[in-house]
């Protein structure tokens, strides 16, 4: 019988689950695709009837479950940091109390009663342990240091590791109240977005700002040491205590109070953005550079939800001492569940440690056999983890929903795609497993022509309904991203910032040098602009076509015709929803936006052929932004 292990993240935010078979990863994916609640963090029910589906067996079949952290420790640093500050954390104590003694505290009860027919132990790791598991067994390295950082876990922040075979050792840990997940989420609420989910967004608006806040910040509310520690002024920060990141004494050394959310952008959310983005990429540089002088690997392994920072990523690969770096693609917590997974295979079950294209010769029990791994991969499958429909479940689903659709063979599919990109359509792309993580790879795609000068305003205003000064990633063919960036290496996850090419970059236009803030964003700079950031940067996604046919012959169909192996990628969502997962998701947001094309795997739906649904016209006009 295969060993069977059922990996849970929980109760913060981001819930999922994932599966290993004899050490393969089988399965992973987010609750939130599934119940459509953005960062949903209720036990993941759906996520885990999805991986036990997807292997073809049922709960009483695991050999173990295994949850990402310990609650107990995590708990008794609560009371403690509650008790520190009493009585100003009354409030935030009260409101977390009844969670933690109904539901959190019974952990293992409440695993096994959701897992019916499982009668084995429940296994608990540690949060940080469970990050830096995640981001080294997948990991295409034999050795490595590993660096984890995020907000807190029991009491650890960040970590830093060295992984070599099965074995994973955690050497030096930075402890709450102290962390720059935290410091980022700070300044995030500060600048008027929401904690957890608005950090993109901070650092997407860095490069509009100037750094003119960095001194004042080092100066009063933070001292960063030499080995990338971090020491927070806690008369500037209420998280540990109250209901909101910061307080009064942060809004005397910035100027003023927080940013209303929804409220007009201004110069000063521009300057915070890039300050607090300068100072996370000064930190992140620090704490790699002593994670090498302590460790001597000559490659570093990246995890937890500060990894997702790819402008600080980028910098570590271009200015930092190691020669490769590798970053798991569900850095935040959904990572967690797969990192736990792994690490009761390695470590509690004790078995060695092989390479990724020969891990797990394990294959699902039906007709369908698993993709082979390519030699050059990681043990991730493209992050391609998720459930995928076969062409019988979309017909079904369009013949039920009434939908209009035409069935392309596979030999002509991609050129009529690359033929609507070219015609600057918009087209939303279901194909394949669904990805795990928070970037969308091909699979649950919006895609776009990257050399329209509207394409970037037209995908944010009216297709995401998100604020205009967003940028966008380019998927590029691996074989082409050296001629069009300057990284000659693999990203597939999108988790590395690298600037356009000089030679694709265009002469600045007249007058624009003295444009304030977004003004700045119309500006034609490359090429290839709809995926040119206002700095030239751009967040590369690689392609290539072992790990996804249909994807990269897509972008190839669309190089032959226009001379360009780049295209837009963005995430197949509208604003405040999940990545969608179905065919019904990808349909519903289709129609409630101004998306052209719609490719359900060989399926094409034109929006123009489609009958009109009164409500999606009414839900799309709440979400319109001026």
């Amino acid at each position: 019988m295969p060993t069977c292990i059922l990996g849970i993240s929980a109760y913060y935010h981001d819930s999922a689950a994932c599966l290993v078979v004899d050490g393969r990863v089988v399965a992973a994916a987010q609750e939130e695709r599934f119940t459509r609640k953005k960062h949903d963090a209720s036990f993941p029910s759906q996520a885990v009837a999805y991986c036990l589906r997807e292997a073809g067996i049922t709960a009483s079949q695991l050999t173990a479950v295994a949850f990402y952290e310990k609650p107990l420790v995590k708990f008794s640093r609560l009371l403690e940091t509650y008790i520190a500050s009493a009585p100003r954390g009354l409030r935030s104590y009260i409101m977390a109390m009844p969670l933690w003694l109904s539901e959190k505290l019974w952990m293992s009860d409440d695993i096994l009663e959701h897992l019916d027919g499982y009668e084995g132990d429940v296994l608990f790791g540690e949060h940080h342990e469970s990050h830096a598991a995640s981001a080294f067994y997948p990991s295409p390295f034999e050795q490595a240091a590993v660096v984890t950082m995020d907000g807190v876990g029991e009491w650890a922040t960040s970590s830093i590791g060295v992984g070599r075979g099965q074995e994973l050792t955690i050497l030096h840990e930075l402890r709450f109240p102290h962390s720059l997940g935290l410091l980022y989420s700070a300044f995030t609420y500060f600048a008027g977005f929401k904690v957890n989910s608005g950090e993109y967004k901070v650092m997407g608006l860095a490069p509009y700002g100037e750094p003119t806040f960095v001194k004042a910040i080092k100066d009063h509310a933070i001292e960063i040491g030499d080995d990338g520690s971090l020491w927070m002024n806690q008369e500037y920060f209420e998280y540990a205590h109250g209901l909101t990141m910061t307080g009064s004494k942060m809004e005397q050394l910035l100027g003023g109070p927080a940013r209303k959310p929804e409220s007009l952008l201004t110069q000063r959310e521009m300057d915070l953005a890039r300050s607090i983005q300068d100072i996370t990429e000064e930190v992140m540089l620090k704490m790699t550079a002593f994670a090498h002088q302590e460790t001597g690997m000559r490659d570093l392994c990246l995890a937890g939800g500060v990894a997702l920072n790819c402008v600080g990523n980028g910098r570590i690969l271009r200015e930092g001492p190691f020669e490769q770096i590798w970053i798991q693609p569900a850095a935040g917590d959904a990572g967690g569940a797969l990192g736990v997974a792994l690490s009761a295979w390695y470590r509690h079950f004790d078995k060695p440690r092989t390479s990724p294209e020969s891990a797990g010769t394990w294959q699902r029990p039906s007709s369908v056999p698993a993709p082979a791994i390519p030699k050059y991969a990681d043990g991730m499958s493209g992050s391609y983890l998720g459930p995928r429909y076969s062409d019988a479940e979309i017909q079904a689903a369009i013949t039920s929903g009434g939908w209009v659709a035409t069935r392309f063979d596979a030999a002509v599919l991609a050129d009529t795609v690359a033929e609507h990109l070219a015609s600057e359509r918009v087209v939303g792309l279901l194909q394949g497993r669904m990805e795990f993580g928070p970037r969308a790879l091909g699979g649950r795609s919006i895609i776009g022509d990257a050399r329209s000068p509207k394409m970037q305003s037209v995908m944010n205003l009216k297709i995401k309904y998100r604020e205009s000064f967003r940028p966008f990633a380019p998927a590029v063919l691996r074989e082409h991203v050296a001629e069009w960036f300057e990284l000659d290496g693999d990203s597939p996850y999108m988790l590395l910032v690298a600037d356009v090419q000089q030679s694709r970059r265009l002469p600045e236009a007249e007058g624009s040098a003295g444009l304030w803030g977004i003004e700045q964003l119309n500006v034609p700079r490359s090429t290839v602009p709809a995926i040119t950031h206002v700095d030239y940067s751009a967040r590369i996604q690689t392609v290539r076509r072992e790990t996804s046919p249909l994807y990269y012959d897509i972008i190839a169909a669309f190089n032959r015709r226009t001379g360009c192996p780049v295209i837009i990628n963005t995430s197949f969502n509208v604003r405040g929803e999940p990545i969608v997962c179905t065919p019904e998701d990808a349909y519903r947001c289709f129609m409630r936006s101004d998306m052209d094309v719609l490719v359900l795997e060989n399926f094409i739906l034109e929006k123009a052929a489609q009958p009109k649904r009164a409500e999606d016209e009414s839900w799309k006009s709440e979400f319109v932004l001026d």
